[in-house]
């Protein structure tokens, strides 16, 4: 089955945007090209003698690599829902991994989509520009679901949730990869709370969801055998990578002549601000949850 005649099965219709987060994409994805040859737009995973914590892909792929390990889909025919895709970086990764594995992505960004769909012509994957609070999949249609740093846009919202539950065949399985606050948002220090306010308006968010809120969230809408890991240590090397980058894209920009954006601004900036965030470890933390319908 190819994927086109999955796409037979799915029911198409246009979903509302946040223009914030269309512009945000539209303009930066290309700056992410620096950050990761393979349009990874997100943080890695590091593991001691098997990611090289030099090369920055190495530990990308890994975190690609953790979040399929969990998702436990027959790699066979099986399709697989990508909720907030970007350019495909993963899916990419994924139909490498598992080219008989079916993905389909969904982003807000029109950019996003035509890039990353020229991208996966002829291979099992296709984006579709909608939003992941709505999409056009059948309920109880996909065997896994996955979102890597992308929750974060909506403040890790219970519509999310949900129709990721919706949209999941029973007793399969949501993986989401992201950071999260430990506590609530006014009871964060001054610093802590700069911070985080910074990198919300850098990288246009709504905010994080609070990691036991979301887990007891997760609870009510239906999900069971909910496995909350902290990542944040495995996390912590590709973050530090983050000043280099933008000290080396910055050089590499003016090398060119070319004016620095300022979504490319904002870009660097939630970026930096990440970095700071992930210094306070007991107001944030990055992790890995499982759950299954």
């Amino acid at each position: 089955m190819n994927t086109l005649t999955l796409l037979d099965k799915l029911r198409f219709r246009k979903s509302a945007s946040k223009e914030k987060i269309i512009r945000f994409y539209d303009e930066a994805t290309e700056d992410y090209k620096f950050w990761s040859t393979d349009f990874n737009m997100h943080f890695g995973y590091y593991i001691p003698f098997k990611t090289n914590v030099f090369k920055r892909d190495s530990m990308l792929n890994q975190m690609n690599q953790q979040v399929f390990d969990r998702l436990h889909v027959p790699k066979q025919n099986s399709l697989v829902a990508d909720l907030g895709c970007g350019i495909g970086g993963t899916i990419q990764y994924g139909l490498k991994k598992y080219p008989l594995l079916h993905i389909i992505g969904v982003t807000l960004s029109p950019f996003q989509a035509k890039e990353g769909n020229k991208r996966l012509q002829h291979k099992n994957g296709l984006i579709l520009e909608e939003n992941y609070c709505n999409t056009s999949f059948k309920t109880n249609s996909v065997n896994g679901a996955y979102a890597i740093e992308s929750f974060c846009h909506s403040g890790h919202s219970k519509q999310a949730l949900q129709e990721a539950y919706r949209i999941l065949k029973p007793n399969s399985k949501l993986v989401i990869a992201d950071a999260f606050l430990k506590q609530e948002e006014e009871h964060l220090c001054l610093g802590s709370n700069y911070c985080y306010e910074q990198l919300c308006k850098g990288w246009s968010l709504d905010g994080l969801g609070n990691i036991n809120k979301v887990k007891d969230t997760l609870h009510q809408i239906g999900f069971k055998n909910i496995n909350i890991e902290d990542i944040s240590f495995r996390v912590a090397p590709s973050v530090l990578h983050v000043p280099f980058a933008i000290t080396g894209f910055i050089m590499k920009t003016l090398i060119k002549k070319k004016p620095l954006k300022p979504q490319s601004l904002k870009n660097l900036k939630g970026s930096l601000f990440a970095l700071l965030s992930g210094l306070h470890i007991k107001n944030f933390g990055y992790y890995i949850i499982t759950a299954e319908k």
